[in-house]
């Protein structure tokens, strides 16, 4: 073993046996997490069981599972099993836990039981932040992301695939009944024994007809006539591949623009992010504890009674408006070739004439208003360009200066979707690599929201750690 580096006899006596706390460095993250929590007021925050029971066996402290979560997420150790593997084997776990090593089921209850304190927990380490000023730069990006559920895709049904599923089963019922009567034609005992397997898979299909025909029930009363076996919360989503919808979570987050910290998050089963804006910009100005705030999104959040609700909130929104005009499509003039004139109410089409307003109605919800010209697009020389009716009719919200105000903000600040994706799509990226492929562990939205809730502190606190350093977090935390 000459000329290598020698490790000690496995057999030799320590006179002196070493500590525990010498084999954790004092830059070692554990010693964060270990201050973090033995600086929170668990009482305040809800956990059960601070106070101990007079009788019984003693419990475990709330403190000691919270910290074996907490390290557990920032080591991407999400499994109650892997964690209590750890505690036995892992020397920080160890020391963290002080050498205990409750059972998985001890700490798997934890998190069930104690779903609100953990995501205030949460929100603790973020007014952390705030105290700390990590944000003073008043800009977010916000975006929804898709996470996989405990769900698979074939334990989901909505009315078209079960209908789909039905039709897939009579389909197989009569190529097998065809098989049959093939089969009935021959003699012998090969022809024997593939009648009775035929038959066999014939009642099989037939008994999961039945299933289907009682699943077609249920999805028909459903309120969003879909339901879930699995995770009766989890819902069939979209994504952007053709063919790679999930069954799932859509995942909100708000994200600072200067140290890319999650300020705000939501989980939600919606599909679609056409309502989240005014929301997650309420709560990540309260986090971010500013006066106003910008807010970067793209445009699957565009919706005008969102950036309308934006302004009434001290947040000023940076939303794109799709292109969903029809005309621009088939190669006409659209609605943003026609100029609005505020002073006088009307608009200049590309050909120079005026569309006045014509009338006024008011289509789910929104009041809305409609312009044309009564003379001059039946011999306008651009009608071909324009419209294929008699003539060109405009359409405007009653609140479309919110929007074109919008707009003309983002042409004024012509990065500002770039900044987006710098800012938040990365943390995405981030998070579903340390989840790995299956994404959510638990189950039912509430339970999954606590689940999110410490990815996101783990993810927060490894950020605040890289910025700051341990031992200056550490005495913040302290301060």
């Amino acid at each position: 073993m000459g000329r290598f580096v020698e490790g000690k006899d496995r057999r030799q006596g320590v006179l002196l046996p070493e500590y525990l706390d010498e084999y954790v460095s004092e830059e070692n993250p554990v010693r964060v997490i270990d201050v973090f929590v033995d600086e929170l007021d668990l009482k305040a925050l809800g956990f059960a069981g601070v106070v101990p029971e007079a009788t019984g066996r003693p419990a475990y402290h709330p403190g000691l599972l919270l910290k074996i979560y907490v390290y557990g997420y920032v080591n991407q150790i999400a499994s109650s099993r892997r964690l209590e593997r750890e505690a036995q084997r892992n020397v920080e776990m160890m020391w963290l836990a002080q050498r205990l090593a409750p059972d998985f089921k001890t700490i798997a209850d934890f998190r069930r039981d104690n779903g609100p304190a953990i995501r205030a927990t949460c929100r603790q380490f973020i007014a952390l932040c705030r105290r700390l000023e990590l944000f003073a730069h008043a800009v977010a990006a916000i975006d929804g992301s898709k996470f996989k559920a405990v769900n698979a895709r074939d334990k989901n049904f909505t009315r078209a695939s079960i209908q789909r599923r039905m039709e897939q089963v009579e389909a197989s019922i009569e190529r097998y009944m065809s098989a049959l009567e093939t089969a009935d034609r021959h003699e012998g005992e090969l022809a024997q024994a593939k009648s009775v397997r035929l038959k066999e898979k014939i009642t099989a299909l037939r008994e999961q007809m039945k299933d289907f025909q009682a699943l077609e029930v249920r999805v028909h009363a459903a309120p969003d006539q879909q339901i879930s076996l699995t995770d009766p919360d989890a819902r069939a989503m979209a994504t952007n591949g053709k063919g790679t919808g999930m069954v799932g979570y859509n995942v909100q987050a708000a994200v600072d623009a200067k140290h890319h910290l999650i300020v705000a998050h939501e989980v939600t089963n919606v599909g679609h992010d056409r309502d989240q804006l005014a929301s997650m910009g309420a709560q990540t100005k309260a986090e971010m504890g500013v006066e106003t705030l910008d807010v970067l999104a793209d445009r699957g959040y565009f919706s005008g009674e969102e950036v309308l609700a934006c302004e009434s909130l001290g947040v000023t929104p940076y939303v794109p408006k799709p292109l969903t005009s029809g005309a621009k499509a088939d190669g006409r003039f659209g609605k943003q070739d026609f100029v609005y004139i505020p002073e006088q109410d009307i608009y200049r089409c590309p050909a120079g004439e005026l569309l006045s307003r014509r009338m006024t109605t008011i289509e789910k919800g929104q009041t809305l208003h409609r312009y044309w010209n009564l003379s001059s697009c039946r011999t306008c020389p651009l009608k071909a360009q324009c419209t294929p009716s008699k003539e060109r009719r405009i359409t405007r919200w009653e609140h479309e200066a919110v929007i074109e105000a919008m707009q003309a903000r983002l042409e004024r600040m012509p990065k500002a979707m770039r900044i987006r994706r710098a800012t938040v799509e990365h943390v995405f990226g981030t998070l579903k690599a340390w989840m790995g492929a299956t994404h959510f562990q638990t189950r039912t939205l509430e339970k999954v929201r606590t689940e999110m809730s410490l990815h996101v502190l783990a993810y927060n606190l490894k950020r605040v750690i890289a910025i700051l350093g341990v031992q200056p977090l550490m005495a913040a935390i302290r301060a």
